[in-house]
């Protein structure tokens, strides 16, 4: 009956557009739906409003399309169909809740509804909502396993996840079900590598490229168990059959540079970087590869190896000393990068990250007197970056050298007044200095340009909060910056000083429990805890607290061994 009534709905349609009429109810005018007859004319039924609402959506009135596609609903409340496709609306107006609203009515009634289960699965994955994701896209392939593509998008979920057990059993099903699933055999290949069984990740490999002697990817993965085994003759073999399905594969020409110089074959090798190196004038893909390839991986010593080779060629190329500097940072040779990263030049599109790079490897080296001096100089080159101002303040900071703190970050705020990094960071400077009124007038200036910054919030409430004052907005405040930024340690450990403060301190122990669990070595929250442990008479637990806060470097240790005195007979 009902396909039926279709088919006559579609040739009245036919009729009505030969005829010249508008099945919309729009005329010349466009004034919209005519309005219902109050004789013998019925209302439109749920066809009617469905096709109306699709005619809608052709010509760009999204809204109005809901408008019908929900009346189409009212008509046929029942109709599955219809609520999917009103879910998909919902999914073009970007409203994520309303189309998992109308799904989960779906599923309510019909749990084996694969399309919903799909639909409601990929929007999870999409707003980073793994676990529900999992579970739906799960049901599915209990329900119907001919589905190829949600063991990709499942196995996918649980590999971000790095539950390499559960990825590796639906790529088996995968595989099993879909016996030339190249993909999956590749997945299988990945996992196994990343679990250490490199026998099994070979073979699974392989396997993808009997199936797909294309599947690039498959020989990159190979080339690079052949490297980690120390065999790199066979790897450079395989990165020269990749070269030659792809001769432009910039990646490959790398991989094979490398491979070459760890066989001692530098002539070879060079020859490949020198060619890298002049395409690097022109081709910004060159570096991008380089970052992405081996930077990004952590792979130093090879970066290291291949940017050499490539400066042997092109020895004044700004952007290949950044990507050194990175690569000796990566290796540990601190002074040598800062060597590197001194020689990009201000023309370079790295000079900013560049300076500031190094500058913080002074920092790392306890050179503070360098790193101010260098920022000095750079400032000199660049006056007009704020991002200097901020390290150069935050270094004085950490020289406690407030008075020059403070210039640094207002000669910043000059360049970037609204700028709520430099801002935050005056506070800071401020607390520090014993100018609280100043502190938290900076970070109330913080929270009213950036009123979402979890870091400000926290800031100002924990100030209140440490100075025993206005304990119900530090509470607010905290919350608030809870919400930006859940999980935090440090904040958790604010809300929990407000409660010890109120002296609630059954409510504060479990919430510096839990920052303890998020920041183990944090020595200040470590005497917050040996705090609330003597006030509830647990003397034992606050003394060893109050030793792994000293162990752990506490800034005033006079203070926490004088609380170890008080608990000691």
């Amino acid at each position: 009956m009902r396909m039926q009534f279709v088919k006559s709905y579609l040739l009245i349609l036919c009729i009505s557009l030969l005829a010249g009429c508008s099945i919309t109810g729009q005329g010349a005018q466009g004034i919209g739906p005519q309005p219902v007859a109050e004789n013998n004319e019925r209302p439109p039924n749920a066809y009617f409003m469905f096709s109306e609402a699709q005619l809608r959506l052709k010509h760009g009135s999204l809204d109005q399309a809901i408008e019908s596609m929900q009346q189409a609903i009212g008509q046929d409340p029942g109709s599955v169909y219809l609520k999917r496709e009103l879910a998909g609306f919902w999914l073009m107006k970007k409203d994520t809740s309303k189309a998992l609203q109308l799904l989960d009515e779906i599923l309510i009634n019909h749990p084996d509804d694969v399309d919903a289960l799909i639909l409601a699965g990929r929007i999870h994955q999409n707003i980073n909502q793994p676990q529900p994701a999992i579970e739906a896209f799960e049901r599915v392939i209990d329900i119907d396993p001919s589905h190829q593509n949600i063991y990709l998008q499942l196995g996918n979920l649980y590999m971000e996840q790095e539950q390499w057990v559960q990825a590796k059993a639906v790529y088996q099903k995968l595989i099993e079900n879909f016996p030339g699933s190249y993909a999956g055999y590749f997945f299988l290949g990945r996992i196994s590598a990343l679990t250490g069984d490199i026998r099994a990740a070979k073979g699974y490999l392989e396997k993808s490229l009997v199936l797909e002697p294309d599947l690039l990817e498959s020989r990159f993965e190979l080339g690079t168990l052949y490297e980690d085994d120390g065999k790199y003759v066979k790897a450079a073999s395989i990165y020269r059959d990749i070269l030659e399905r792809d001769p432009d594969s910039i990646q490959a020409s790398m991989a094979l540079g490398y491979a070459y110089s760890q066989q001692g074959r530098s002539k070879a090798a060079q020859r490949i970087f020198d060619s890298l190196a002049g395409e690097s004038t022109e081709n910004q893909e060159v570096i991008r590869t380089l970052v992405k390839a081996y930077l990004d991986a952590q792979k130093y010593h090879a970066a290291d190896t291949i940017i050499q080779g490539m400066l042997k060629a092109l020895p004044d190329n700004a952007d290949l000393h950044y990507m050194s500097g990175v690569a000796l940072d990566g290796l540990g040779e601190k002074a040598d990068a800062i060597g590197q990263l001194r020689q990009v030049t201000p023309e370079s599109r790295f000079f900013q990250n560049a300076m500031v790079h190094a500058a913080l490897l002074y920092q790392e080296l306890d050179q503070m007197q360098a790193a101010v001096d260098f920022l000095l100089d750079v400032i000199a080159i660049d006056p007009k970056n704020p991002e200097y101002r901020y390290y150069l303040g935050s270094f004085y900071e950490q020289l406690e050298a407030y008075e020059n703190a403070e210039k640094a970050l207002l000669n910043g705020l000059e360049l970037s007044p609204r700028n709520p990094r430099l801002l935050f960071r005056l506070g800071v400077v401020y607390d520090k200095w014993g100018r609280k009124e100043d502190s938290i007038a900076t970070m109330k200036q913080v929270i009213e340009i950036d009123p979402k910054n979890a870091n400000a919030l926290n800031y100002l409430g924990y100030t209140y909060a440490d100075m025993g004052i206005r304990l119900d907005e530090a509470e607010r405040l905290i919350r608030d910056a809870l919400e930006h930024k859940p999980g935090d340690g440090y904040i958790t450990d604010s809300l929990a000083w407000v409660y010890y403060q109120r002296g609630q301190y059954d409510k504060a122990l479990p919430l510096l429990e839990e920052a303890i669990n998020l920041v183990p070595d944090d020595p200040i929250i470590r005497e917050h805890l040996g705090d609330v442990y003597m006030k509830l008479g647990m003397t034992e637990k606050a003394l060893e607290s109050y030793r792994l806060s000293i162990e752990n470097g506490h800034p005033d240790t006079v203070a926490v061994e004088n609380k170890i005195k008080l608990l000691q007979p």
